[in-house]
């Protein structure tokens, strides 16, 4: 852990707001302190053109109470800042009685003294910043020496979340996760036309350290060196001609395919109404919950807060729930939901499956994503042999363009890169392709799951959601993919 967080008087804190927060009525009172440290670095074409280095820290009350909640911040950590942020909890609290909106809360165990640190070798807030640069521009000058690339943006950004969190129930968890992600854009231009493509590196952020960028856990060298020859394909690649194609669908793509229409439609307070305002609703409902057949009866999803790495991963949530995995589709078929304290108690549910995060102190705990991962084939199964199956069709791979409805029901997802494919074999560049279609049928056209070797953690670190709005990270376990007749169309150039 962090000395410097640790040295802050957290115990004082929080007996300060707990004091206040007692009153009757009380179903939960938590107070939360939360130190985010964001450095980033951005080169272009080898040089340096901005960084950063921000730490912000903040204090926060909240109330569940019988007639109501409560919420108050301040970024002024002494106990009597403390006290202060609690009665301004109660008077939100109040002033939502007149409402009479019951505000049911899960039970969850006492978890005392609990502390959580994420797995990390090398802290990369504590590299210096030359030295981080350094590395992008080592990357940014084996780029440009290709005659395919004429410029490269290079960007590296490092985030440390340090939280302590203390109840009325009397848990206290204190906890720290490190997350990085590089990241090259590189661009060129058709030696006849002019014609100007860019492509961007699949490496995923991760929870790792700066080790990350040395190749432990992605092999960033070998991405790097075949950047240039990928940027040349994608410069003579030819339109798609629009039709029904049967898809290979590389991990590096199908991890936001399963992030927006399945990640995002099991969120219970999704499910519930919570976020029409923001980012619509969802067809998945509590009341279809063992019955929608949502794809075929290869997909199985799993969410958990558990996985080494996952950048949803963490001991404990911001409602002082452990973290755990359970499932969301089992067969094809629903099984369950993401949920925090307040919609667990809503449908019935005996805990939380411990998804309420906040992305600072000043914001209060929304259900947010856990890691969400679709299972590979239990037999052996390449790629390339998902590929040798397929007599006319499409390999995509590297996540681009998306976009969804406000049901997570129709969709457009298109690629990095993509390949025609013509009896059994990757054969000619494809330019423009984008495959849209309605969640459920997508899903029940899954033909094909790679193994447990094709398997690649992906993600996304700045999810949002939430009025006012918030952003989240999140991984996504996922091999490659086959799904049968999946409608394709061209968008004009796009890849």
């Amino acid at each position: 852990m962090d000395l410097a967080f640790l040295s802050l008087p957290l115990r004082a804190l929080a007996d300060a707001a707990l004091d206040r927060a007692r009153g009757p009525g009380v179903r939960h009172a938590a107070v939360q302190v939360v130190r985010t440290r964001r450095a980033h670095v951005l080169l272009n074409d080898g040089h340096t053109t901005a960084s950063t280095d921000t730490e912000r820290t903040a204090l926060s009350v909240r109330l569940v109470t019988t007639r109501g909640r409560g919420f108050a911040a301040t970024s002024r950590l002494t106990p009597e800042a403390a006290a202060d942020a609690a009665d301004r909890a109660w008077e939100v609290a109040r002033a939502c009685a007149p409402l009479g909106v019951d505000a049911p809360f899960a039970a969850e165990p006492v978890h005392d003294d609990a502390v959580w640190v994420s797995a990390y070798e090398v802290n990369p807030l504590d590299v210096p910043e030359e030295d981080r640069a350094a590395v992008l521009a080592g990357w940014s000058a084996e780029l440009l020496a290709s005659p395919h690339v004429s410029s490269v943006l290079a960007k590296f950004t490092a985030v440390q979340e340090d939280r302590f969190y203390a109840d009325l129930a009397g848990t206290t968890t204190t906890q720290q996760q490190v997350r990085v992600h590089p990241q090259v854009l590189v661009a060129g231009a058709h030696p006849r036309t002019g014609v100007v493509e860019a492509l961007r590196s699949e490496g995923p952020p991760t929870a790792r350290g700066w080790e990350y960028a040395g190749g432990a856990g992605w092999d960033w060298a070998g991405e790097v060196a075949a950047m240039p020859e990928r940027l040349a394909a994608k410069l003579r690649a030819r339109p798609v001609e629009p039709g029904r194609y049967d898809l290979v669908v590389d991990a590096s793509n199908l991890w936001l395919t399963v992030h927006e229409t399945v990640g995002h439609a099991t969120e219970l307070d999704r499910a519930l109404g919570h976020e029409v305002s923001y980012a619509g609703t969802t067809f998945a409902t509590p009341d279809l919950l063992g019955s929608l057949r949502y794809g075929s009866d290869l997909m199985t999803v799993t969410a958990d807060r558990t996985t080494p790495h996952g950048m949803a991963t963490t001991g404990y949530d911001d409602e002082g729930v452990a973290a755990q995995s359970w499932s969301l589709v089992e067969g094809g078929v629903l099984t369950g939901f993401q949920t925090d304290r307040g919609t667990a108690a809503v449908i019935g549910a005996d805990r939380s499956t411990g998804c309420a995060y906040a992305e600072s102190s000043s914001h209060e705990p929304l259900a947010r994503m856990p890691n969400v991962s679709l299972a590979p084939s239990p037999t052996p199964c390449r790629t390339e042999d998902l590929v040798a199956g397929v007599d006319d069709g499409v390999y995509l791979a590297g996540s681009a363009g998306w976009s969804i409805d406000s049901r997570r029901e129709n969709f457009q997802f298109t690629a990095q890169r993509c390949h025609r494919v013509r009896a059994g074999r990757l054969a000619e560049p494809l330019s423009g392709v984008a495959y849209q279609w309605s969640t459920r049928e997508f899903w029940r056209s899954l033909a094909g799951l790679g193994d447990a070797s094709t398997v690649t953690s992906f993600g996304a670190d700045l999810c949002g959601k939430g009025r006012p709005a918030q952003a989240a990270a999140t991984s996504h376990a996922v091999p490659s993919a086959l799904f049968r007749g999946v409608p394709v169309r061209h968008v004009g150039g796009a890849g």
